[in-house]
């Protein structure tokens, strides 16, 4: 493996930490420290607890890594709909 090369990996946030950063545990029950990578700042994409990441993690260390893209999450509808008049 070459330095470029990354590991991506899924993982659920399960705490926030100070400084942007979470701690995700992964698919493996491997939990590491992670930050959100530049572009998600840019855009404003807010991760959270118990949202579904990917990230993204160097083959030298595998305790850190960088959150590249947060799965969106399904709808829970609360409430049912509303029946409207005609």
């Amino acid at each position: 493996m070459s330095k470029e090369d990354m590991i991506e990996l899924q993982g659920v946030v399960i705490e926030m930490l100070p400084e942007s950063r979470f701690r995700v545990r992964l698919d493996n029950n491997v939990e590491i420290l992670a930050y959100g990578s530049g572009k998600m700042k840019l855009h404003r994409i807010r991760v959270l607890v118990g949202d579904r990441v990917t990230v993204e993690m160097s083959p030298y260390d595998l305790t850190k890594g960088r959150i590249n893209f947060r799965h969106p999450t399904a709808k829970i509808e609360s409430a049912p709909p509303v029946k409207r008049r005609h």
